[in-house]
């Protein structure tokens, strides 16, 4: 929404639809909100709209205590676009600006450092150490409202580099300081412990089609890496993650819908989840990762609107509203997955995986990086020996000829992709569609109209759920 006076009446009617699109803040009080805040709606000519929170704070804005619009879901668009802001706004929140600096982050994006500036600002209002920044405010206020740690360590986990710099922040930001913003909060809700987790709420907008997201992940769960447990409705999943500080052990709650469907429907809201974090510096990267997996930050309106037109699709769009179409928590691990099946994929980790310290349950192992995949020149289920289609897909993940991360340019890992022998065209769609997070693939061979543009992934999902081919 790029007209100002479209912005007003979604704020003035409180939309949801557009919580995370953009921000709006109001001049005579100094707050910014997202669209549904329930205050009082102020005055059009007292209210400045934002692309982004982190623009809102540029320009001298807090946070609202009431509608929290740090805790938000992305933008649709962070989701979809092929850009180099798009491509940008996912590598910032993986966290590589906290982690490689800007420099790092124009390295993996091919341009100069100069130019993201440009490009982010242009369009975003605010540069990548400012986005980054608001991404770090929304940490430290997840971590201090929700664990016990002590402040100063939660100032260096949430990548802040220096205990001044974190108070400054969160003073800035939300207009109190950090012990204040904590004791906001009961201490009865604050739980957290390195051995409970760390306790979320993953944001997503309008409906939220839980019933096949578990369908999925429950089918392709990796034995010792992935479990799904409990009835349908009432589903957990539960997964480990290689991290950039350390491992991580994350549980999502389906959540129980009408006890007599077995697929919930979510009308909007979060998913509950629980993070178990080696260094909880990982806390910014596991969220965003989950995300991806889980597909939160789709807007399931322009989805459902553009497919539910079509006659094929209407009533599969009614039967699922909110469908999603889910990523990858982990793209190099999916795309290795995606080569040589499940039941491979579980010897892999039987074989090569690195084992936890602290076993969970059936949890016990990390996938196998690629670069061991490729060191030990075997496989399993797709061929033999380092020529065959894993050896030569690990090889490559490991060298950087192929580069799966969230912000490489989809085009350039397809080709990179079909230049490798032995994989054929099918599996590559398969990781564009995952590991990538292309909301618009179509496998070769499969015949689909063109006004099922830009969203014909979520299409396929629609027809695989109703066991159409």
């Amino acid at each position: 929404m790029t007209d100002q006076d479209t912005q007003y009446e979604a704020v003035r009617s409180r939309d949801a639809r557009f919580d995370g699109e953009f921000f709006f803040a109001v001049e005579t009080t100094g707050i910014y909100c997202r669209p549904s805040c329930p205050a009082v709606t102020p005055k059009r000519h007292n209210v400045r709209f934002f692309a982004t929170a982190a623009a809102a704070q540029g320009s001298g804005f807090r946070a609202c205590r009431r509608c929290r619009p740090d805790a938000v879901p992305g933008s649709a668009d962070w989701n979809a676009r092929a850009d180099v802001v798009g491509r940008a706004m996912r590598l910032i929140g993986d966290g590589v600006v906290d982690r490689e600096g800007v420099t790092g982050l124009a390295v993996r994006l091919g341009y100069s450092a100069r130019q993201v500036q440009r490009q982010l600002t242009a369009e975003l209002g605010a540069g990548p150490v400012a986005l980054a920044r608001a991404q770090r405010a929304h940490t430290a206020r997840v971590l201090l409202q929700t664990t016990g740690l002590p402040v100063t360590e939660i100032a260096f986990a949430s990548g802040f580099a220096s205990v001044r710099q974190f108070n400054d922040t969160v003073r800035t930001v939300y207009a109190t300081t950090p012990t204040e913003l904590r004791a906001a909060v009961r201490a009865t809700r604050r739980t957290a412990t390195p051995s409970a987790g760390i306790p979320l709420r993953l944001a997503h907008r309008g409906p939220y089609h839980a019933g096949t997201v578990f369908d999925l992940l429950r089918r392709e769960a990796v034995a010792g890496v992935e479990e799904v447990s409990g009835p349908p409705g009432g589903r957990t999943y539960r997964r480990t993650l290689r991290l950039p500080y350390g491992t991580g052990i994350v549980a999502v709650d389906e959540r129980a819908g009408d006890p007599g469907r077995a697929s919930a429907v979510h009308p909007g809201g979060w998913l509950d989840a629980r993070l178990h974090l080696t260094d909880p510096r990982d806390l910014t990267t596991a969220v965003q990762r989950l995300r991806r997996l889980l597909d939160l930050d789709s807007d399931p309106y322009a989805v459902d609107e553009r497919l539910g037109a079509d006659p094929r699709l209407a009533p599969l769009v009614a039967a699922r509203p909110g469908l999603r179409a889910p990523g990858a928590a982990d793209p190099e691990e999916y795309a290795v997955r995606a080569v040589v099946g499940r039941a491979a994929a579980e010897r892999l980790v039987r074989a090569y995986g690195k084992a936890l310290d602290a076993p969970c349950g059936t949890l016990t192992h990390l996938f196998p990086e690629p670069a061991v995949l490729a060191q030990s020149g075997s496989e399993s289920g797709s061929g033999s020996g380092s020529e065959g289609p894993l050896g030569v897909l690990t090889a490559a993940l490991a060298d950087g000829t192929v580069r799966l991360d969230p912000g490489v340019d989809r085009d350039d890992a397809q080709e990179a992709l079909l230049a490798l022998p032995g994989l054929d065209a099918r599996t590559i769609a398969e990781i564009r569609a995952r590991a990538l997070g292309d909301p618009d693939v179509v496998p070769p061979g499969v015949d689909v109209p063109d006004s099922w543009r830009p969203w014909r992934t979520y299409a396929l999902h629609h027809l695989r759920a109703a066991e159409e081919r």
